[in-house]
């Protein structure tokens, strides 16, 4: 299998759904996916068409020491989704401090699902620093930083490579770490000189750049990916150019365990 950490700076720049449509665009070119949601806002997976009833997730599963096979669905896309699971603070806290005590708690737990070499496992993190994107970036063979095309976002950028740096570089079945840039609207003068500026710093490190489109706000409303809702769309051609990018990428370095 093969683990991406989606990841961000900062909110507001629509990580998770990058994450829900990257995830349904890499099963669109005929990959076995599984994203797991390790954000405490547990809502990954109404981007899937969960229940927003649903309590069950990987967090009550690790504390109750129950098998994650019983919390994930599959979606009307084909993706496997494992949620967060809905927990109260106690219980939050509870599983913040399992991962703190259990650096490999991810792998391990990924490992023992028994996926294929050519599978690959999407996580989805919380924005900004946490003990969540440590234990994504420390189990991912790759690291996909999204950010927007404006100066703030482009100010964090340092810090996510280093965190790349500390949590990735020094693992040897780590590939490289990647960028997307989400929401990016040509009309705007901004947003294309920091496109460009983003393309000359980042070159092909750059796998994915997603246009503002309307039909990505629809397609959450009827939990949807926008791959469904608008086939034809800019944001679905973009985020099939990007599973592209990324499958290739991935397959560039062989299968992993």
């Amino acid at each position: 299998m093969k683990i991406i950490a989606v990841v961000s700076a900062k909110g507001g720049v629509g990580k998770t759904t990058v994450t829900a449509n990257l995830s349904t665009a890499l099963r669109r070119e005929g990959r076995n996916v599984l994203t797991v949601d390790l954000d405490p806002q547990n809502a990954l997976h109404l981007h899937f068409g969960g229940d927003p009833q649903r309590i069950a997730g990987t967090s009550r599963a690790t504390l109750a020491g129950e098998d994650w096979r019983d919390v994930g669905f599959v979606s009307p896309t084909g993706v496997v989704v494992m949620p967060y699971g809905a927990v109260n603070e106690d219980d939050r806290r509870a599983f913040e401090n399992r991962l703190e005590s259990r650096p490999r708690w991810l792998a391990d737990n990924l490992r023992a699902l028994d996926l294929g070499p050519d599978d690959i496992v999407v996580v989805d993190t919380p924005p900004g620093p946490s003990i969540y994107m440590r234990t994504a970036l420390s189990a991912a063979n790759l690291a996909l930083i999204v950010t927007l095309p404006d100066a703030a976002s482009y100010a964090t950028l340092p810090m996510m490579e280093g965190l790349v740096q500390t949590y990735c570089i020094p693992r040897p079945d780590f590939i490289d770490h990647a960028f997307v840039i989400n929401q990016v609207d040509n009309s705007r003068l901004l947003a294309r000189d920091v496109s460009q500026i983003m393309r000359a710093d980042f070159g092909e490190r750059i796998v994915g750049i997603i246009h503002q489109d309307q039909s990505v706000c629809e397609a959450l409303a009827f939990n949807q990916s926008v791959l469904d809702y608008d086939p034809r769309c800019q944001a679905t051609q973009d985020y099939l150019a990007c599973a592209r990018s990324v499958a290739a990428a991935l397959s560039a370095f062989g299968p992993a365990s």
